[in-house]
């Protein structure tokens, strides 16, 4: 039996006050989808069977340029991140692998899979960071890593990246998760056809390195911290990088990496249709990458992406087999919370998504009717899933309600008392 960071008799304490209820409300539900000509148990398989990756950076605090202000209990190392996780997983039951940055996480790496598998816990895509410096660093990323106009940089920064390949072979990561803050601030500060040039060459020794069954995801991201031009400024930019890499390059996509008004979906819709889509960073914001939780500013915009790629998963789209990952920034809440509720969410889109009419939607796009298609997928985002959602908890051993069991069980608390308290600081502008 694995081992778990919150005892089971307090998750079966708080569930025993909700089953009832829930098996009631599951069952009214499973009575209207069945008039839809919807099964609610096969919704719950495949629910069941959804997992979303935690990034070990996310159980920290976060911050903003301005300040950070330390919640209690803050992991002082990966291991301690590895147990808050773990209660993620142990409570949602939707959570079982952990995406890792490098050099944050850095440390011995069959250690660290040892202590992930006393959870049950796997690890998802492996992440560098040539976006800041690192303590005894030979060259600094001040001014670019990939494309820098230095030959001893882009070395560096390939150099550290293959290491993360060799991390994460180790730990049983079977992707990389390339992402850099690589751009300008001044107009005539690079030579963008030179600067994409070098992140090319740059791209293509990592890429070499590369595993037979390993995936490479490239993301992009619009600006920040260069705020005039990003060398993976779009997903058109993305998709060259793929295409010219390999079969293995795969364009990953942030929901936060996007102006406000960009239609998200369409974008997932011509990466599938293309075979290029590698997997996603699930979060929300409202002016730029804010990393704000999951479904927290636009729910609908998330089922609108699940539902392109469930329209994928029911269609047999090639090359489809999409990395689902967090990454998500917690200055005012507790991060577990935060991630357990996002990966929830995450859920929610993903069942709503399987309940879509899609041969009368198809209909609908037909005949042109773009009030009636609208509405069919507007039936299946109204339709309250949170039975589905908490039946799939309590059936994998989960807590009903995730985040009333955490509380109960006091666990912010005892990790608080046992974990040296953080000290807050200034941000990078004041």
């Amino acid at each position: 039996m694995m081992e778990t960071m919150i005892s089971g008799g307090a998750v079966e304490n708080s569930n025993a006050v909700r089953e009832r209820a829930l098996r009631t409300d599951y069952d009214a539900l499973g009575e209207q989808l069945d008039r839809r000509g919807i099964t609610i148990d096969a919704i719950l398989a495949k629910v069941e069977a959804f997992g979303v990756a935690i990034p070990s950076w996310g159980v920290g605090t976060g911050g903003t340029r301005f300040a950070r202000f330390p919640g209690q209990g803050e992991p002082r190392d990966v291991f301690d991140k590895v147990e808050d996780c773990a209660v993620i997983n142990q409570l949602t039951r939707a959570t079982p692998t952990v995406s890792l940055h490098i050099p944050w996480d850095k440390a011995d790496a069959s250690r660290l899979k040892q202590a992930a598998a006393r959870f049950g816990l796997g690890f998802d895509a492996m992440n560098s960071n040539t976006f800041s410096d690192a303590s005894g660093q030979r060259q600094s990323y001040k001014f670019g890593s990939l494309s820098h106009a230095d030959p001893a940089v882009r070395r560096q920064a390939v150099e550290h990246n293959i290491e993360c390949i060799e991390i994460g072979k180790t730990l049983g990561s079977k992707a990389l998760t390339v992402w850099i803050g690589d751009g300008s601030n001044f107009p005539g500060q690079v030579n963008f056809a030179r600067a994409f040039e070098r992140y090319l060459d740059a791209m293509k020794d990592i890429y070499a390195a590369l595993p037979g069954d390993w995936r490479l995801f490239t993301e992009h991201k619009m600006y920040e911290p260069a705020f005039y031009s990003t060398v993976v400024q779009d997903w058109g930019t993305n998709y060259i990088i793929s295409k010219e890499l390999g079969d293995k390059a795969y364009c990953l996509v942030d929901l936060g990496h996007h102006a406000p008004n960009v239609n998200i979906e369409m974008i997932v819709s011509r990466l599938i249709q293309f075979g290029k889509l590698g997997g996603f960073h699930f979060n929300d914001s409202k002016y730029g990458d804010d990393d704000l939780d999951a479904g927290s500013i636009d729910p609908y915009r998330l089922f609108l992406v699940f539902n392109e790629l469930v329209d994928a998963e029911l269609s047999g789209a090639k090359d489809f087999h999409p990395a689902h990952m967090l990454d998500q920034s917690h200055n005012v809440t507790d991060p577990i919370e935060s991630l357990m509720l996002s990966a929830v969410e995450v859920q929610r889109a993903y069942a709503a998504a399987l309940l879509v009419d899609r041969k009368a939607l198809e209909g609908f796009q037909e005949d042109n009717d773009a009030l009636m298609a609208t509405q069919t997928l507007k039936a299946a985002y109204r339709t309250d899933v949170e039975p589905i959602l908490a039946m799939a908890r309590l059936n994998r051993g989960g807590a009903i309600d995730p985040v009333a069991a955490y509380r109960a069980s006091g666990y912010r608390q005892k990790v608080a008392a046992e974990r040296p308290a953080s000290v807050g600081g200034g941000g990078g502008i004041v």
